[in-house]
């Protein structure tokens, strides 16, 4: 899938990068009968430093001193409103919710794409995501690790950790699960003195 980004490099680099190590992060289990969700949000803030226009490359300084140079694309709207001093926040958030689904229905597997970008003449930002949902089989348990193995439709498994061993006694080998994972990168920035 083509992916659009809002700040091409900024996002990622925030997102992902060592210098950006501990993040202010929170995470939210909740449980119902035959579901089980989990979200996890990452906060990460920074201040532009100097800002390259001819290279489109932005320096950025967060608040134990650890700094880093992005290179922001062309997709970016509005990357002339950026000045220095201005605070960039990245916030990125991460939510799965599984459920068992009785019944032999098709394995399936959908992809939604999810996007906003910030108003012509606005501090660039916005939101980058997109949302998966999958049914997929329960082809092993395994009580002793919490984990449970997953085939999807298209054959990969994937492993993964059950906390409650309660409902890893809910959960066998050929049942029909459905997952719905959801990944989303919001991107603002504040102007100098606010």
């Amino acid at each position: 899938m083509k992916r659009k980004t809002l700040l091409g490099a900024i996002i990622m680099t925030l997102a992902t990068a060592s210098v950006w190590a501990q993040p202010e992060t929170k995470v939210d289990v909740t449980q119902a009968p035959g579901q089980v969700s989990a979200a996890s949000t990452d906060k990460v803030t920074a201040k532009i430093t100097k800002i390259d226009p001819a290279t489109r490359t932005v320096s950025l300084k967060k608040n134990d001193g650890k700094a880093v140079d992005l290179v922001v694309g062309e997709e970016a709207r509005n990357f002339d409103q950026l000045k220095v001093g201005d605070i960039v926040t990245a916030e990125y958030k991460v939510a799965l919710t599984m459920s068992l689904q009785k019944g032999r229905g098709p394995l399936s597997m959908h992809e939604r794409e999810i996007s906003d970008r910030s108003a012509p003449g606005a501090k660039p930002g916005g939101t980058v995501g997109r949302e998966v949902t999958a049914t997929a089989d329960v082809v092993a348990v395994n009580t002793a690790a919490k984990t449970v193995t997953l085939k999807g439709p298209e054959g990969h498994t994937v492993d993964l950790m059950v906390e409650d061993p309660e409902r890893l006694k809910n959960i066998k080998k050929g049942d029909r699960v459905q997952a719905v994972y959801t990944e989303a990168l919001a991107v603002s920035v504040q102007p100098v003195g606010k």
